[in-house]
């Protein structure tokens, strides 16, 4: 069984977020180790379940594991090699290693998502197409953008932190 089947959702890179999630959550409740007469094998198959929902929550993973289904994800540990686009990389990464305030990070975000939506569309056509290279290519600069809004999303909370601490503030 794979992924999808397990979560009950089609085999596609859109997938219902909600769904997934109603789903895993069902699938944790019932294998939960506390609640099995055979602990061992529910706590292996816990593991399974949320080891396939952390697959799949992400757009670059689940990219990947699409392409494992085709047996097309060997190489994905590769250097970028597209100049253009690592010349973009670096300038999205000064701009984030630059920002100042939330608000900073608040634009690089929207260029950032779009990158991504992009990425998106783009391995959608690569995988229609059979284009394996381009869709392996895609999922590493998958990977860099939604690494890199992790990092965004990160810097949002220090900024946040940082923001709402005062030294006037009881304790």
């Amino acid at each position: 069984m794979n992924h999808f089947e397990l979560f009950n959702l089609p085999v596609a890179l859109d997938i219902d977020s909600a769904a997934l999630k109603a789903e895993f959550l069902k699938l944790q409740q019932q294998y939960h180790p506390d609640k099995a007469a055979d602990k061992d094998q529910a706590l292996i198959k816990s593991s399974e379940i949320n080891q396939a929902y952390k697959v799949l929550s992400a757009v670059d993973s689940r990219a990947a594991y699409l392409l494992s289904l085709k047996k097309q994800d060997y190489h994905l540990d590769q250097s970028i090699s597209d100049f253009e686009f690592l010349q973009d990389a670096l300038e999205i990464r000064e701009q984030l290693d630059d920002a100042a305030s939330a608000e900073d990070l608040s634009s690089l975000k929207v260029e950032v998502q779009q990158w991504i939506d992009g990425l998106v569309r783009e391995f959608k056509i690569d995988y229609e197409e059979e284009d394996w290279a381009e869709a392996r290519d895609t999922v590493r600069k998958l990977r860099f953008f939604v690494k890199v809004m992790a990092d965004i999303d990160k810097a949002e909370d220090r900024f946040l932190d940082d923001d709402s601490f005062d030294l006037d503030d009881d304790f």
